[in-house]
């Protein structure tokens, strides 16, 4: 097919919504779909085949874009319509593949230009107000929760990243035509020997201690400030390493670790590219997501799973729609509480035994073969609805 997508976000760029759009554009060109992009103007460009990259003025001069809703991607996401408009009356298109918030002109698109719209839903527009603190006015979470409702009644098929999503899904109808597709893939990178990981792990603990590992963004969301108050109720027998952070960010929490008096435990990484992601992982004795809001299922855990390792996780339904007690250690939301689960992934077999058994499930579930099923059943089920309502 030919495929104009719209992606809300700079792509490319190592974060959340990006790595999905990312794994989905790979799959679309590995089933042979030819896909015109069309995002921000900010990010990395990535080279698959059939793929094409359109990107709107970056007429702000914008230097960053935040995770989360922003007024700067108001007027971006009207230039983005527009690129889309004039895209179509010049060619057209099979179907309409749009993320996020983008999906409201790409459903509108789809109407005017008579073809399928699929829309990705990474999560719930009027939960993002409240995860990222953006408003707490009413009137504009009854706008979203509106548009929301517009799309999903309007869209051929819902792509949901998680069980949380499927169910809001549901909640509105729309649950026929939905299909779970969580982010599990990982990106490809140097397969990483026995030795260079004991090199990588040498240089950042030559004392030999034990590693708990936390990887990705530094958003108050994901928790960082509780890991840090439980620190001090492991055992200084291990180090906790943190990976992802900007230089200004780690800046912080190195005042925030010395402030705290754990400064000499805490191990700041800068942000990575994510095919170094794994390395850490592998050095690593215990894996942690101490995340403290939201409803999503966080990108890494998948990566956790895989990986043999011990993985602890806040008892919080961000994370119990994947993760239970069979396969991770599950803990109160508390430092007390992730203190005591950190120190029993390291030091008790049980963990060892769950880290097995979470590898188990995620080679039997979380395949590149089942993740491309997926995307083809969801643009099967756009097309076939789209042909019913005709």
């Amino acid at each position: 097919m030919k495929i104009l997508m719209l992606a809300p976000e700079p792509f490319f760029q190592p974060r959340g919504t990006p790595i999905s759009v990312y794994f989905r554009l790979k799959t679309l060109s590995e089933l042979g779909h030819q896909t015109d992009l069309i995002t921000y103007p900010l990010g990395e460009d990535v080279d698959f085949s059939g793929l094409k990259i359109h990107r709107i003025p970056n007429l702000l001069r914008a230097k960053k874009i935040k995770i989360g809703p922003s007024w700067i991607k108001i007027p971006y996401d009207f230039l983005m319509f527009w690129k889309a408009f004039f895209k179509l009356a010049r060619g057209g298109c099979d179907l309409i593949f749009s993320h996020e918030e983008a999906a409201l002109p790409g459903t509108v698109l789809g109407k005017i230009w008579r073809v399928p719209h699929l829309y990705d839903m990474h999560s719930s527009l009027p939960q993002q107000l409240e995860n990222f603190d953006f408003s707490r006015s009413a009137l504009l979470k009854s706008i979203f929760l509106w548009i929301e409702r517009f799309i999903l009644k309007n869209s051929q098929a819902v792509i949901v990243i998680c069980q949380d999503l499927r169910e809001t899904v549901k909640k509105e109808g729309a649950g026929s035509k939905s299909v779970l597709i969580e982010n599990f893939l990982d990106f490809p990178g140097p397969n990483y020997s026995a030795r260079d990981v004991e090199a990588r792990r040498r240089e950042l603990v030559p004392g030999g201690e034990k590693v708990v590992l936390y990887t990705g963004n530094f958003e108050p969301y994901q928790g960082i400030s509780l890991l840090l108050q439980a620190v001090a109720g492991v055992s200084s027998g291990a180090v906790f390493l943190l990976v992802g952070g900007s230089s200004a960010e780690n800046q912080d929490m190195a005042k925030r670790a010395a402030a705290l008096g754990i400064g000499e435990r805490i191990i700041l990484v800068d942000r990575v590219p994510p095919s170094e992601v794994p390395l850490y992982i592998r050095l690593a004795d215990v894996l942690v997501s101490p995340r403290l809001s939201g409803t999503n299922t966080p990108l890494k855990i998948y990566s956790f799973l895989k990986s043999g390792k011990p993985v602890v996780a806040t008892r919080l339904w961000t994370h119990t729609q994947v993760l239970n007690d069979e396969i991770s250690v599950l803990v109160d939301p508390t430092a007390e509480g992730l203190a005591q689960g950190i120190s029993f992934a390291l030091f008790n077999e049980e963990a060892r035994r769950r880290a097995q058994a979470a590898k188990s499930l995620a080679e039997r579930e979380y395949t590149p073969s089942r993740y491309k099923e997926k995307i083809k059943d969801s643009l099967a089920m756009a097309r076939v609805n789209f042909e019913k309502g005709r």
